[in-house]
């Protein structure tokens, strides 16, 4: 081994140390002279389609502007819309045939990816579907899924972290038949509440601070500041009743350990792309970026009462709950959710492994750092398969798959956790974990077109460590 390459792989080595040590955030934000606007939650506008001739037609532009995250500061953002940071949210239903109509204001080519949304691959505004400046570009299908808590993002080769840090990101609800029977929260910004968890560095002047060292690319640039629905830890007045939070870890490289401060339990009801068949009882809860999680609160009897929804890996506070309406209305989340149609890893004809690795500085799945120009893989439609993926490295990550959904039917040589028993899209593996899922691609073909899988720390993914398949 020659210096060179010593001194190269004597960096990687310290930085999975770090990583593995549980990581450290980014460059602190110095917030002595700024006072954080102490307000209530931001709720995004609930977007729905405009019909014409059978199609339900939703307009987003994309845009610079200016956000109030303290007291007389401006900082420059990004948002979709009228909103000055993030985007509303996009409300589908099972069935309806949409044109979802992306226009980029901004100075610079960018992307919108439906995350966990089932689509052709022309329509899935990845990296290969780019929205030059001054153009639309329309996402245009027919929704064909499980009620589910999804979202939308730019996923352009190389920038998705900034974009996403600059505020580009918004939820996609989908409903069913199914889900507006059961008999759960489901008024929207009352009862039902959307909840973005993020967290950004700030400079001495409030702007976002997004300057990551080759270290932090490594590692995922970790905010010191947390922010919910892009606000600094605000409050929310609720009724004394059942409360539903639909969370998305919007982060670009937090994994997330919810829960409330005083250690009130919940139910998970759902995850990634659909219900649990039923619920789940839990204090805490784990997201990795990009995972969403549905659970239910019963405060029926906490009239009055405070809670904290904090993150306890570090302690940061996401959102302050006050329990000071009278309810309207009561639910009782049921005992059963879905039944849901599961694959049998029996009938699997191919086992397809994914190493997540490193060369040097470089990071990339099976040996290889993302190109554009080459198809990693090309699976069948209609075959299912077991798809092996595994942390090699010291330091966190996790894997999105695009196309489908999948379940996860090993972790480690072990049964999954009950709140993972659900379609999902994005899976969390620490340091050195194996996970096997079982995967069938449905509907959509295409043998130039393609989809990605890839870690969703976004600096990750930007860094390289993403995949391309066609689906034949």
């Amino acid at each position: 081994m020659n210096r060179r390459e010593f001194l190269g792989l004597s960096a990687v080595a310290s930085i999975f140390l770090l990583a593995g040590c549980g990581g450290a955030s980014s460059s602190g934000s110095d917030l002595s002279n700024l006072d954080k606007v102490g307000k209530s939650l931001p709720i995004p506008t609930l977007l729905r389609g405009v019909d014409r001739d059978g199609v339900k037609h939703y307009n987003l532009s994309i845009n610079r502007t200016e956000h109030n995250f303290f007291d007389n500061v401006k900082t420059s953002t990004y948002a979709f819309n009228e909103q000055t940071f993030l985007g509303p949210t996009i409300l589908l239903e099972n069935g309806d045939d949409v044109s979802i109509n992306y226009t980029n204001n901004l100075d610079e080519p960018t992307t919108v990816h439906g995350h966990g949304m089932h689509v052709p691959a022309v329509m899935d505004g990845a990296a290969h579907q780019p929205i030059a400046v001054g153009e639309t570009w329309s996402a245009q299908y027919r929704v064909k899924q499980e009620a589910s808590t999804n979202w939308y993002h730019p996923h352009y080769m190389g920038k998705t972290a900034e974009h996403v840090y600059m505020g580009l990101a918004g939820l996609i609800i989908v409903e069913d038949e199914n889900s507006k029977s059961l008999d759960l929260p489901k008024r929207y910004g009352e009862d039902d509440i959307p909840l973005v968890l993020q967290d950004r560095v700030f400079s001495s002047s409030g702007q976002l601070d997004y300057s990551p060292s080759r270290r932090e690319m490594m590692q995922g640039y970790i905010g010191d500041v947390a922010i919910t629905n892009g606000a600094i830890e605000p409050y929310i007045d609720v009724e004394n009743k059942e409360i539903r939070f639909r969370i998305l870890n919007g982060s670009n490289a937090s994994v997330y350990n919810l829960g409330f401060e005083n250690g009130k339990t919940f139910k998970q009801i759902a995850t990634d792309n659909s219900f649990l068949e039923s619920p789940v009882s839990l204090s805490r809860v784990t997201l990795s970026p990009g995972e969403r999680a549905e659970i239910v609160v019963d405060l029926s009897g906490s009239y009055g009462d405070s809670l904290v929804l904090k993150d306890f890996n570090t302690g940061k506070k996401f959102l302050n709950i006050k329990v000071s309406k009278s309810s309207t209305t009561q639910t009782t989340t049921p005992n059963h959710l879905v039944s849901l149609v599961h694959l049998n890893p029996n009938d699997s004809v191919k086992t397809r492994t994914f190493v997540l690795g490193h060369d040097r500085m470089k990071l990339q799945i099976n040996g290889k750092s993302m190109s554009m120009s080459r198809i990693d893989e090309n699976v069948p439609l209609n075959q299912v398969e077991i798809w092996e993926v595994t942390n090699s490295m010291g330091m966190k990550h996790n894997f999105h798959i695009h196309a489908t959904h999948f379940e996860i039917i090993e972790r480690n040589g072990r049964s999954v956790a009950a709140n993972e028993r659900a379609y999902k899209d994005t899976v969390y593996l620490a340091p050195n974990d194996t996970v096997k899922l079982v995967v069938k691609m449905i509907d959509y073909a295409d043998s130039v077109k393609p989809y990605m899988y890839h870690c969703h720390f976004l600096e990750h993914e930007d860094g390289g460590m993403m995949g391309q398949f066609i689906v034949t």
